[in-house]
């Protein structure tokens, strides 16, 4: 999978075994591609004693739709996700 910037993508909601550097609450949420990476080695591969390169993309996340009520008015949330972590809508 390609992503390009402005593509709409939901994040992962399976619940990873071991290490992920997928926050919880970023779980099953819906962003945009705001940018997109290199290759860098999947950190939870890595945790695990492996090498596994996967394209790099920077996340933005609504807050409305990540803290619900909670959010902070035109709050906007930036993660670096690796392209496993998201699957496009």
């Amino acid at each position: 999978m390609t992503l390009r910037c402005g593509d709409r993508v939901t994040t992962s909601g399976r619940n990873f075994g071991g290490h992920t550097r997928l926050p919880r609450y970023l779980r099953a949420k819906p962003g945009v591609i705001e940018a997109v990476h290199d290759c860098y080695p999947l950190a939870d591969e890595r945790a695990a004693g492996r090498e596994r390169l996967e394209r790099l993309y920077t996340v933005a996340f609504d807050a409305a739709d990540v803290w619900d009520i909670d959010a902070e008015p035109h709050c906007v949330i930036h993660a670096e996700l690796w392209e496993s972590y998201l699957v496009a809508r």
